[in-house]
């Protein structure tokens, strides 16, 4: 059901489409975790809104025994209403509802954080040494509002080390497929002055193809993270549409991002 994370292995050792995909360096670290593909059954849509007010996990049935086999016990799961901002919450014991908020942490173990994506990032922050974890939802917005730095501020906050933790970029909009306009530009020329231009290259006149890939793994070398403990398969979700869900190709699904203590 699942297969490692890597732009040349988009298909299971058994020639179908994989229900989820791991990354080899969370999964030498002993870490349960996966990436859902739009072959995992029972994964809300889009149509399915977490409510504050009323939150449940946002999973149906049938996703509980194929996420149970990549080591992810979804009746302890934590997740968010995502906000599009850099706030960050902890788990609640147990899992359930963190908040209105694009960043969870947790240092209870078996608890799985899940972030819902269909082109923003979702971004995985291990330190083993505490151990403590981390996920963050990061789209445009979220890259302008830091939440990449703050994830791992919240990991720091758990007693981590920057310098200490692995972080694991999950399918999401590459450079080649995320064209953006003005206001976008000149929120990142605000954020990052003189520094944000690294990551565009132009498009059509007052458009640029934006890389959030490369400026989230900059963001979190420039937050104390080593650059070797930054994995990022590069699998845009636009490009491989068989696979992944995409919001800027019309589709409504999502994919979730999950990761619990071992």
């Amino acid at each position: 059901m699942a297969d490692e994370a890597h732009p040349r292995t988009l298909l299971s050792p058994h020639g179908e489409p994989p229900a989820y995909f791991t990354f080899p360096s969370l999964t030498a670290l002993r870490l349960p975790h996966a990436t859902t593909t739009r072959h995992c059954p029972g994964v809300a849509s889009f149509a399915e809104p977490i409510s504050p007010a009323h939150p449940r996990a946002p999973f149906r049935e049938d996703a509980v025994a194929t996420l149970a086999a990549a080591g992810l016990d979804l009746s302890r799961v934590a997740y968010a209403r995502q906000v599009h901002g850099a706030e960050a919450a902890r788990a609640p014991a147990g899992g359930g509802f963190a908040g209105l908020v694009d960043v969870i942490t947790t240092v209870e173990r078996a608890v799985p954080l899940a972030v819902f994506t269909a082109d923003c990032l979702a971004i995985l922050l291990y330190d083993p040494g505490v151990p403590a974890l981390a996920a963050a939802h990061v789209g445009w917005r979220g890259t302008a509002r830091g939440a990449a730095q703050t994830a791992v501020r919240a990991v720091e906050s758990l007693g981590g080390r920057a310098s200490r933790v692995h972080a694991a970029i999950s399918p999401s909009i590459g450079p080649c497929c995320y064209e953006v306009d003005e206001p976008v530009m000149l929120q990142f020329a605000k954020a990052y002055p003189g520094r944000w231009e690294a990551w565009a290259t132009p498009a059509r006149p007052n458009h640029i193809m934006l890389d959030l890939w490369g400026a989230n793994a900059a963001l979190l070398e420039e937050a104390g993270m080593d650059p070797a403990r930054i994995e990022n398969p590069r699998l845009c979700t636009a490009c491989h549409p068989d696979l992944f869900f995409s919001y800027r190709k019309g589709h409504r699904g999502r994919l979730v991002t999950l990761a619990a203590l071992p």
